[in-house]
Formats: structure tokens, sequence, C-alpha cells
């Protein structure tokens, strides 16, 4: 219940400040005055309503996943971002091979089972998207210097990055 409510107190000031905002749209002669606004009002106002709806009527409480959850989550939150920097750095194989081995290794914890999971994840994907798909932007390798590597990985690092 406090949970509900806290995200709704939070929702209902992201709301106000959204409906704020649009208030500041600039408008031309062609357009009307109100016209251009009225899409931004009307999200920010079922926001605002949908906000209040969850201060006033909370869901029951959750139960909350085990620890050890959490952590296997956070484990692929922290992969599935490096795997953003690093697709552009390296190409497409090499780092989806990486992501897919090691999300399927939490998953089933065996290390051959996860290593062809990822192989085949990886080629079947380039090749969906290359030639199934056509996307002429997908590139299969790429070679960087480790200085090339590190300077994408920086992005992720506070105070660091770019």
């Amino acid at each position: 219940m406090a949970s509900d409510r806290i995200f709704g107190l939070i929702a209902l000031i992201t709301a106000v400040a959204y409906l704020a905002a649009a208030t500041q749209i600039q408008t031309n002669f062609f357009s009307g005055e109100f016209l251009p606004k009225l899409f931004p009002y009307l999200i920010g106002c079922f926001g605002a309503l949908s906000a209040l709806f969850m201060i006033y009527k909370p869901d029951p409480d959750p139960e909350w996943p085990a620890k050890t959850s959490l952590g296997s989550m956070a484990v692929a939150v922290v992969v599935l971002a490096f795997y953003a920097v690093l697709l552009p750095v390296l190409g497409f194989i090499i780092p989806t091979f990486l992501t897919a081995a090691l999300l399927s290794y939490q998953l089933c914890k065996e290390k051959k089972s996860a290593f062809f999971a990822g192989l085949g994840l990886s080629l079947g994907l380039f090749l969906v998207f290359k030639f199934a798909l056509q996307l002429g932007n997908v590139v299969a390798f790429k070679l960087a210097s480790p200085a090339k590597i590190w300077d994408a990985i920086t992005i992720l690092i506070p105070f660091i990055g770019h």
C-alpha cells in the first residue's frame, strides 16, 4: 500500500510538472491558441487522474522476490547495459553472443547449454536481421582497440563518462 501511494505521489508531481511545461508551448497565429497544447494537456490530466487514483485506492502490498532473484535481475541489468554500449563498438555478433550466453547461464547454470544458446542466438539473429529483414546497417564484426572499448564502457561510469 505504501509503495503505491509513494509512486502515486511521484507520478502526481510529474504530471503537474508536465502540465506546467505544457503551458509554455509556443503557438503561432495559424494553429490557434489552444490546439497545439491540447494533446499535452490531455496526457498531463490523464497522468494526474491516474496518480490520484493510485494514491486513494492502492493495491495490497506486493510480495517482493527473494534477494537472490533481485541479485539476478541486477546482474541482467548490468549485462544489458554493457551490451548497449559495446554493440556499436564491436559489431553485432560478439556482444550478442556474450549477452545471450551470460543471461542463459543465469537461467540454467549449465555452461555448455549457455554457450550454444549464445552462439545460436547471435548467429541466428544476425542472419534474420541482415538477410531476412534486410537491415543494411547491421555490422557483424568490428575490430576495436582496447582504448575504444574502454571509452565506450566509461559511459556507464558516473563522473567519468561522456
